[in-house]
């Protein structure tokens, strides 16, 4: 009897809590936040690498040394580089450093090359050569900003626009051409102008080429060997003209073929229709076309 009355008593606390329905209660799952946030340390790291030169590159251009401004922005172009290389080799990409990264490019190539321009060239036209270090600065942002939203649906072989990067790669190699060729730049109107066309062209729709698609890790025609060295002989004779040049002709060659396409309807890939479905686009838009006609 005092048996039965043990397992009677057992099975009552075993058996599940219910509700006044009759249901057992539901368990809510709740998401609880980390004491701090985690992060990729090395990636990160080098993208503050990044920011940190070109602060450098504002510093010494305040001190009037151009020419280490200048030198400061190149290595800021090769710790953006890096970072970017690191975190795909060792699977550490993130939201986060993503928009770090754009943050840091803003002050690398955007504000430090304006800067370097104004005080460096542009101070005698006055409120034309500050603007016209303004106007390459907003564009970068808004470079920057289109790149951000448009990273999934954008063509690997093509950038849309002139990247930041080379933008303030050309501004650099500018100063280190014409310091080296002993060429006046304070008032150059042909420096005015670059700084304009650099402007335009980096909010463009003109397609630059980005060379992503060569996989210089796989087997490629000779002739692309024979090219590569004999471009590094041309930039071993003066590189700090021919680098200018170089980058110069790039942009400008971009601009004449985009002014060139310009009436002619982008091309549009399976792709980026897809992802447009998905997940829109702030330059593109669907519209009904009626089928059929004569």
């Amino acid at each position: 009897m005092i048996q039965n009355r043990e397992m009677t008593k057992m099975n009552i606390n075993d058996s599940p809590i219910r509700t006044d329905n009759g249901f057992p209660p539901v368990r809510r799952r709740r998401l609880r936040l980390r004491p701090g946030m985690h992060i990729y340390v090395l990636p990160n790291l080098l993208t503050t690498m990044n920011m940190f030169s070109g602060f450098l590159a504002i510093v010494y251009a305040i001190k009037g040394e151009f020419v280490i401004a200048a030198y400061a922005i190149v290595a800021a172009a090769i710790f953006d580089q890096l970072d970017g290389r690191v975190a795909r080799l060792t699977h550490s990409m993130s939201k986060f450093g993503a928009e770090y990264d754009s943050l840091c490019d803003l002050v690398s190539f955007g504000v430090a090359p304006s800067v370097l321009l104004y005080l460096w060239a542009l101070q005698p036209f006055g409120r034309i050569g500050w603007l016209a270090s303004f106007l390459f600065t907003a564009c970068g942002a808004l470079r920057l900003a289109r790149f951000n939203v448009q990273a999934t649906i954008i063509e690997k072989a093509y950038f849309q626009g002139l990247p930041i990067p080379m933008a303030a790669g050309i501004v650099a190699s500018s100063v280190l051409a014409f310091t080296d060729l002993g060429i006046e730049p304070q008032g150059h109107w042909g420096l005015l102008a670059m700084t304009a066309l650099l402007s335009l062209v980096m909010v463009s729709t003109f397609r630059y080429r980005s060379f992503k698609d060569i996989d210089l890790k796989q087997r490629l025609p000779f002739t692309y060997l024979v090219a590569g060295v004999a471009i590094l002989a041309l930039i071993a004779i003066r590189p700090e003209v021919t680098l200018f040049i170089l980058f110069l002709t790039y942009a400008v060659l971009g601009a004449v073929v985009g002014i060139l396409r310009l009436g002619k309807p982008p091309k549009t890939t399976p792709a980026l229709i897809a992802a447009i479905a998905s997940e829109g686009d702030d330059l593109h838009e669907e519209v009904e076309e009626e089928e059929g006609g004569k």
